[in-house]
């Protein structure tokens, strides 16, 4: 911990004032020698609608520096930071002075804030960087940094942020600016602080007029993420403050990094509430970091481990995958047409945007209808488990926010407050009993899952939030599943809302004692038998490996179709359009869509870069099987019966000739 700052007394006022000087002096020094580029663009810069402009340092190169100011910035950052703005203008006027360049083109700026960025250096030490649930007095007014997720967000005000006052007595001038602790309120002295020989005791003063400097005011709050903390476990949130530069550049379900100063402020006043103070962080620096939601370190070693594994299965490519899907839900037997399904839809197609600048969508979603006991849950929680960024909810919602977005009422003012679709951005959204979400969210969650964004016009607040994510849902039929009805009839879902999932699996629990022998048998020696439950070939698939795997292979490969591919796949879609009637809602343009984006996904998980006819036949055998009948494969079997086989490579053959030939692009041999 650094020693407390010098505070100079009156009695050593001119040493104090040399102190600073000097310190101003080293400053400017070391901005002029790793920011002179920073300075000089925010010097030429010729935007007139900019006011504040950020200068964003490393507090590591701080540290290296003047490790002395370092510390103390630390300790009493309300103190010093104001002398790094000085030192940034003062460099600001030695460059101007000393470059005829800059002298002609370019004009000093009179509000540069210096911004700390914190990242890879010791302030990400667990005393400095605390979870947000772990904020604690010792951390008061000191320079702190959190990391969260955006939950609410509160329109952009603006504040006085400094006045000037007269005594109407002695004609001293002072300043003084609000308090962002006592509701920004302006507490102005019991006495004049004129620090004259005479000592006026003045107690009425004046505001001098064009005075008054106001600033961008902005309240967000941030949660803590609910992927770091255990079960039981509440994740709590803050309100963060934002000031000039930094308003407006975060929207609710982003993930950022805040470094500021910790205070706290009164509660509202309620009646027979005590009140208490409530922490709240007033941000020197906000860092977005979505782009890094969904990357994990991947060591080499894993890497080659990975390439590996498809060298010794070059030659029998589904048996490798069928290994690798085996380790999903490893706990549920059978099952494996639902475990290609979820793979599938955790890894996703490529994101593309066509040639009228719309994008289409690279997450395929995904949609369990099935009977109670058929183990939906278990994938969903599953699948949670091997996203990086994950929200599991129910269709009615945990929260006011539900699955979208809401307008919520905060302190007299309305501020956004996001949904589980908006927090899953970049990452996994489960939805169990998907048949049962709020009337609001039936009509926005169309254009979540389409489009990629939620717009909202609510309370005064129009915007458009962003919602990347892949909806993964499970809901069990309305009553007995019939077969002979279509999908909207047997789930009470619209058929617009169906068309939209890429895979819709129905498992129905029929009796069939041969399957619950086989069902009870394994059950029974996974919880008696421990010897036999993990071939030693599974092993190197854990929970955690898979993980790098999915992230990897998302991350690493952007498959694009080769021209087999493309026939298979377009010859299937004109088939389906052509005898599609039992099910018409699902055989829409979108299926066209769902199939390029699982036959990239399923290329992705071969390890490849290309969509090879292979790909094109395992993504059309997925969407078969979320079809009763089906014009290419004579029973293909239910979902939840389908077992691995021992020999994919072989059976995938005799299923590629028959398919191939039902699409007429190969001739029946005589």
């Amino acid at each position: 911990m650094p020693p407390p700052p010098p505070q100079p007394t009156t009695t050593e006022e001119e040493d104090g004032e040399d102190a600073f000087t000097e310190e101003v002096l080293r400053l400017t020094a070391f901005f002029r020698k790793f920011y002179y580029n920073d300075l000089r663009d925010i010097i030429l810069d010729a935007d007139a609608s900019k006011l504040h402009f950020p200068l964003v340092i490393e507090f590591a190169e701080l540290m290296d520096s003047d490790p002395e100011f370092a510390g103390y910035l630390y300790s009493s950052p309300r103190d010093f930071l104001p002398i790094l703005d000085t030192a940034a203008q003062r460099a600001q006027s030695e460059m101007i002075k000393q470059s005829v360049d800059l002298k002609r083109e370019g004009k000093q700026k009179k509000f540069v804030h210096v911004r700390i960025d914190v990242s890879g250096s010791p302030l990400e030490f667990p005393e400095t960087s605390p979870s947000i649930g772990k904020v604690r007095v010792k951390h008061m007014m000191k320079l702190i940094t959190l990391k969260g997720t955006v939950i609410r967000s509160g329109g952009v005000k603006m504040i006085e942020f400094e006045r000037d006052y007269m005594c109407r007595k002695c004609k001293h001038r002072f300043s003084r600016c609000p308090e962002l602790e006592a509701g920004n309120r302006i507490n102005l002295p019991a006495s004049c602080p004129s620090t004259s020989s005479r000592g006026c005791v003045c107690s009425s003063f004046e505001v001098i007029e064009d005075t008054i400097t106001c600033h961008d005011y902005q309240e967000i709050k941030i949660q803590e993420n609910v992927q770091l903390l255990g079960v039981g476990s509440i994740p709590r949130s803050m309100p963060v403050i934002l000031m000039d530069d930094l308003v407006d550049i975060i929207k609710p379900g982003d993930d950022v990094i805040v470094t500021g100063i910790l205070s706290a402020k009164w509660s509202p006043d309620t009646k027979d509430v005590r009140s208490n103070l409530d922490p709240m962080l007033i941000a020197n620096y906000v860092r977005r970091t979505n782009e890094l939601k969904s990357d994990i370190e991947i060591p080499r070693e894993t890497i080659e481990d990975f390439e590996h594994f498809w060298k010794e299965h070059e030659y029998t490519p589904l048996e490798g995958r069928n290994l690798i899907l085996r380790s999903i839900c490893p706990q549920i037997f059978g099952l494996f047409t639902v475990k290609l399904a979820v793979a599938l839809t955790l890894i996703g197609g490529v994101q593309h945007v066509d040639a009228s600048g719309t994008k289409i969508r690279g997450e395929p979603h995904m949609l369990l209808v099935g009977d109670p006991g058929t183990g939906k849950s278990q994938f969903l929680k599953f699948a949670a488990k091997l996203s990086n960024r994950s929200v599991i909810t129910t269709g009615l919602g945990s929260t006011s926010a539900g699955l979208t977005v809401t307008a919520v009422k905060d302190g007299g003012e309305w501020m956004l407050e996001a949904g589980a679709l908006v927090l899953a951005d970049g990452g996994l959204c489960c939805i169990d009993e998907f048949d049962s979400m709020r009337e609001h969210d039936r009509t926005t969650i169309h254009e979540a899952m389409e489009q990629q964004t939620i717009s909202i016009a609510k309370a005064g607040l129009v915007t458009t939030l962003s919602s990347r994510t892949t909806v993964f849902g499970a809901t069990n039929p309305k009553g007995q599943y019939d077969p002979d009805e279509s999908l909207s009839v047997n789930t009470t879902l619209s058929g617009p809302l169906l068309s939209r999932f890429d895979i819709v699996l129905v498992l129905l629990d029929t009796n069939n004692p041969e399957w619950d022998k086989i069902v009870s048998s394994h059950i029974l020696n996974e919880n008696f038998d421990k010897k036999d439950k993990i071939n030693v070939s599974e092993v190197k698939w854990t929970l955690s490996q898979l993980r790098r795997y999915i992230n990897y292979v998302k991350n690493q490969f952007k498959p694009v179709l080769t021209k087999k591919a493309e026939i298979v796949i377009s010859s299937y879609y004109q088939l389906q359009r052509k005898s599609g009637t039992h099910n018409a809602a699902r055989i829409t343009v979108r299926m066209l869509e769902s199939l390029i984006r699982l036959a990239q996904a399923h290329a992705r998980l071969m390890f490849r870069n290309e969509v090879i006819q292979l790909d094109a036949i395992a993504a059309i055998l997925c969407i078969e099987s979320s079809t009763t009948t089906s014009p290419i494969v004579d029973n293909i079997g239910d979902a939840l019966h389908s077992n691995f086989t021992n020999n994919p490579d072989e059976i995938y053959k005799k299923q590629e000739k028959k398919i191939l030939k039902k699409l007429g692009l190969i001739e029946d041999s005589p």
